[in-house]
């Protein structure tokens, strides 16, 4: 990424949940799944900011991050 000019960054919520399924033994009392989306960009766009949601940790707490670079 910091070889890029500009990153278009997104992180993927219930869409990325959804399609990459996730079952864990016991069940987490907490999970936060990350995704982040990027693409290299020429020049700066102006976008919308994105709303993130915050959790609660409790209890057994389950961290998943990834992410993957579009071309």
């Amino acid at each position: 990424m910091k070889e890029n000019d500009y990153n278009l960054v997104y992180f993927a919520g219930d869409e990325y949940s959804d399609l990459a399924e996730l079952s864990i033994e016991p069940k987490p009392d907490t999970i936060l799944r990350v995704f982040m989306v990027f693409k290299a960009i020429d020049e700066l766009i102006d976008i919308k900011e994105q709303s993130l949601d915050t959790i609660n940790r409790e209890g057994f707490t389950v961290i998943e991050w990834g992410g993957v670079e579009i071309n």
